[in-house]
């Protein structure tokens, strides 16, 4: 558990300070918890004269002597009691709201400035985490399921976020209270405090059964949230094929059933967090009652005073920190495990490594070729000992049955994939010695499957070559006939297209990604039957267009 604190914490380094500075709050604020009760005591002592107020000049023997000194004279000036010092009375009770306000602006302080790193530090994550998965091969995400991804970025950082925030305060300022509180009983009263304490091992057994239960419910109940967003986003993303079978009652149940299986473990989570509590309260009443039956024994005259009311109010206050802290760790493992989740994936490497001294692709008037390359997905082979050379200027189709591996094709030439043996080669230099990037940049494609973001048709356009000009935008679409529909609307390029296009027709989405791979102007055009969804009309218009492009 301290390696997973210390990997947590580490999270937030950038941010340091502010949490250095939240921690040191903690501190002062959880002995300032003591501090209240020690105050209300001594008030005490002073408004209720036939209470024996303790020495606290003679208490203090390791504080500096000045200290010493101040105390003493102050008991010294209020021996004459309240009558006779009712401004100096008036002062030290004042000390009561003083000490109540700074414990509230410190534990401000605490839970502010944890928040402050937390939030930040989780945001850094998510991106981090986000930039890594969308960096991942396409294998990765034909494998992948959205939903639990959507999971791991926001829900398991969620997680850790309350970890490195509410956790640690209570972490930094709970036991700093808990070791004050006990550490002055035991030295004032050993034998009263162990009395009350003697119950407190009967609540470990329990406990310990309920944190192992949470232990094996944590990583399910993170699983189960994650098929909860598979669910979600597969019924959104297919809402039309669902509406056009009725199969609104099929997903709802399904829906249903996956709630179903995280309610059950997330139940027994909520009994492992909450039991620990009730539990701790009634023990420690207990310990309450066996010092009072202790000291009813003898005969209790020797503790009338202010020093017994600081026993009994240490007493009680020493189970709120214990019942946070066995709270707190079982908030640990399920934190736990979404972090195994978040870790797992960031320790994902691509299976396409790069190149350590990549060498510049230059794709213009160069040959494209594919030499003697296998490719299979997993045990299915779909290329097999394919050569292809594709001179610059030369417009080759590629024609075969559905599944044939035409689509493959194009997968490798992106480098979506390597061949299993073989090569790709542009210019005669092998795609692996590229940088991914640079590839890429060199070839516009459109696919078979047409994706628009949803944005306005000109920031669709835009995005095959981010900063190009209206021109060049209203030129793209030109070529791609896509400009007369385009004016029709009342926004024109302003247009939102809504989410994956909806707002658009199957024809005119597919102008619109013909016009984005246009206006990147790369030497390799790739489309992947691009003009499927097109009428007659509109794909004579487009292969005129990019014919006289090409």
């Amino acid at each position: 558990m301290t390696d997973f604190l210390f990997k947590v914490w580490g999270l937030a380094r950038a941010y340091r300070s502010r949490l250095l500075l939240g921690v040191l709050a903690g501190v002062i604020g959880g002995l300032l918890e003591p501090l209240m009760i020690a105050v209300v005591t001594f008030v005490y002592g002073l408004i209720f004269p036939s209470a024996q107020t303790p020495d606290l000049a003679a208490r203090l023997k390791w504080a500096p002597e000045a200290l010493r000194s101040t105390v003493h004279a102050a008991q010294e000036t209020l021996h004459g009691g309240v009558q006779s010092h009712p401004s100096a009375v008036i002062v030290i009770i004042a000390a009561i709201p003083a000490i109540i306000f700074l414990r509230g602006l410190f534990s401000y302080l605490n839970v502010y400035c944890l928040q402050w790193a937390a939030i930040r530090a989780i945001a850094d994550l998510r991106v981090r985490l986000f930039g890594h998965i969308i960096n991942l091969p396409a294998s990765f995400f034909s494998q992948a399921n959205t939903g639990a991804l959507m999971s791991r970025i926001m829900n398991d950082t969620g997680a850790l976020q309350h970890i490195l925030s509410s956790a640690t305060a209570i972490l930094v300022k709970d036991p700093i209270t808990l070791v004050a509180l006990l550490g002055y009983l035991l030295w004032q009263q050993p034998k009263i405090t162990l009395i009350s304490l003697v119950v407190l091992p009967v609540c470990i057994i329990p406990i310990a059964i309920y944190n192992r239960k949470a232990r094996q419910s944590s990583r399910a109940a993170q699983a189960q949230m994650a098929e909860l967003g598979g669910v979600i986003s597969e019924s959104f993303s297919g809402v039309r094929v669902i509406k056009a079978f009725n199969l609104e009652p099929t997903v709802v149940e399904q829906f249903r059933a996956a709630a179903g299986r995280y309610i059950s473990h997330a139940m027994r989570l909520v009994r492992s967090a909450e039991t620990p509590g009730p539990l701790l309260e009634f023990v420690g009443a207990l310990g309450l009652a066996l010092v009072l039956i202790y000291l009813a024994r003898l005969g209790g005259a020797q503790h009338d005073s202010a020093d017994f009311l600081f026993i009994l109010l240490s007493i009680f206050a020493m189970y709120r920190p214990l019942k946070n802290l066995t709270r707190l760790h079982n908030q640990f493992h399920q934190a736990h495990a979404a972090s195994e989740r978040i870790f797992e994936l960031l320790a994902m490497r691509s299976d396409l490594p790069e190149p350590a001294v990549p060498k510049p692709c230059r794709a213009t008037g160069a040959t494209v070729q594919f030499d003697n390359v296998n490719f299979a997905y997993g045990d299915k082979a779909v290329l097999r000992g394919i050569n292809l050379t594709i001179q610059p200027g030369q417009m080759v189709a590629l024609v075969g049955l559905s599944g044939s591996g035409k689509t493959t094709m194009t997968n490798l030439l992106l480098r979506f994939y390597d061949p299993q043996r073989g090569a790709v080669r542009i210019g005669g230099t092998d795609i692996r010695e590229f940088a991914t990037r640079d590839l890429r940049s060199q070839i516009a494609v459109v696919t078979q499957e047409t994706v628009l973001f949803n944005d306005t048709v000109r920031r669709n356009i835009a995005l095959g070559r981010p900063g190009a000009s209206e021109a060049e935008i209203e030129a793209a679409a030109r070529h791609a006939s896509a400009h007369e529909f385009i004016l029709q609307r009342p926004e024109g390029y302003n247009t939102l297209v809504g989410e994956k296009g909806v707002m658009l027709s199957g024809g005119q989405r597919q102008r619109v990604a013909i016009a984005r791979a246009i206006v990147k102007h790369a030497p390799i055009l790739v489309l992947d039957e691009a003009t499927s969804s097109l009428d007659t009309e509109s794909e004579r218009a487009v292969q005129s267009a990019l014919d006289e492009l090409m």
